[in-house]
């Protein structure tokens, strides 16, 4: 069989969110016998070597274009009322190699990783002239749509009506592409029933989780010292909800983390830190690292994970992470949301200033406490999050029985 994967951005290396799960995808079909090409855009020419690397390992074909800078293509997304977020994947050049490849090649599934690539679809002029149609399959990944309701919610005119008029129109797309593909997936259950409150009568909805490699993550060879605090938050710093979630809890718990605490430490580690990220370093003991080559030294040299997501979507990847390391975590109850957890036993909740101190202090006078909720979520990984237990879904998605 032959799948066609469209991704919104070269799916390598698996360095973040959505690149990690459909690299992991892309890696789990291609050992399963399956014939890969891969389409995705680019923006910037250092991208390319990751597009050869792909090719060289894992697919058959590779195709791509760079996409216009935002300012052009934006303005066309309303003009056209469509979702800003679809204008911006959107390239007719990239169209029409899509357009050509299918005339070429007899592909079995086009497989999406994200809803604004469907569009790619919905205007293609050869898949409407192929005898037999190839099956589609949509990775919603995250509802986007609630993520701009959750937006527009915590901002003023005029992002407010931008994002209000974003969640309106994806929530249109969306819909669309239910009625239209063959099957659709979302990360967690969560995701669905949330969807399914918008849009009822759907049976085409799934849930495929994340896993979580455990070669690139995993405990530190030496027991972690807690006598002070050491906090870190990993992400792309750019992103609006990981930029929320690190600007809250210092605004509203840091200053009192330093009185409790005078030598503690934060690192927020990860790449594009925007100048309010970077502003942060004003605190004393706030260390922003910008893009690192190696994320894990973090993960060891620190003694509590943070998650302080006030708009969240889906499975946090960064929470499993800190399991994977043995590193206690603490965080909100959105934040938390698309993990299997049990509160008190391999993670900690806290959804106020209040609270975070609490749990933080419980954590560092509690040697007991802390070594449990290491091991549970350690184990908790070791149990629940192989990516090969997790994809197995997706390929009786991609190849059901007949």
């Amino acid at each position: 069989m032959h799948i066609l994967i469209l991704a919104q951005r070269v799916p390598f290396p698996p360095n973040k969110g959505e690149k990690l799960r459909t690299f992991h995808q892309l890696e789990y079909l291609n050992r399963q016998g399956f014939t890969i090409s891969l389409m995705a855009p680019y923006e910037d020419e250092n991208e390319l070597v990751y597009f050869d690397q792909l090719k060289k390992q894992y697919c058959e074909h590779v195709t791509t274009y760079k996409l216009n800078p935002k300012f052009l293509s934006l303005p066309v997304g309303f003009i056209k009322n469509q979702p800003l977020s679809v204008a911006n994947f959107y390239h007719k050049a990239l169209q029409n190699k899509l357009d050509a490849l299918i005339s070429e090649i007899t592909f079995d599934t086009i497989l999406c990783s994200a809803s604004s690539l469907a569009e790619y679809v919905f205007c293609s002029s050869s898949l409407s002239k192929l005898k037999k149609k190839p099956r589609l399959i949509m990775d919603f990944m995250d509802l986007d749509s609630d993520k701009w309701r959750q937006y527009a919610e915590k901002s003023s005119f005029p992002m407010s009506y931008i994002y209000s008029r974003e969640q309106k129109l994806l929530s249109q797309f969306e819909k669309k592409i239910a009625d239209t593909f063959d099957d659709c997936f979302f990360i967690t259950q969560a995701e669905i029933d949330l969807f399914k409150q918008v849009h009822s009568g759907l049976n085409n909805i799934h849930a495929i989780e994340n896993g979580l490699d455990r070669t690139m993550f995993f405990p530190p060879e030496n027991n972690r010292q807690v006598n002070q605090p050491i906090f870190l938050f990993a992400g792309v710093m750019d992103y609006p909800p990981n930029i929320d979630a690190v600007t809250w809890f210092v605004s509203n718990i840091w200053q009192d983390i330093l009185k409790a605490w005078p030598e503690a430490k934060f690192f927020i580690a990860g790449m594009n830190p925007t100048e309010k990220i970077q502003q942060l370093t004003k605190h004393k003991g706030i260390e922003v690292t910008g893009f690192v080559e190696d994320i894990k030294p973090y993960f060891d040299q620190a003694n509590i994970f943070v998650a302080p997501f006030r708009i969240a979507r889906g499975v946090q990847n960064k929470i499993l992470q800190a399991f994977a390391c043995g590193l206690p975590v603490v965080a909100t109850s959105m934040g938390a949301e698309g993990v299997r957890y049990h509160a008190d036993e391999d993670i900690l909740l806290a959804d106020t200033p209040r609270e975070y101190i609490e749990k933080i202090s419980l954590l560092m006078r509690d040697k007991e406490l802390y070594d449990k909720l290491s091991k549970n979520a350690l184990d908790n990984i070791k149990n629940n999050y192989s990516w090969d237990s997790k994809l197995a879904p997706l390929k009786r998605l991609v190849a059901p029985a007949n």
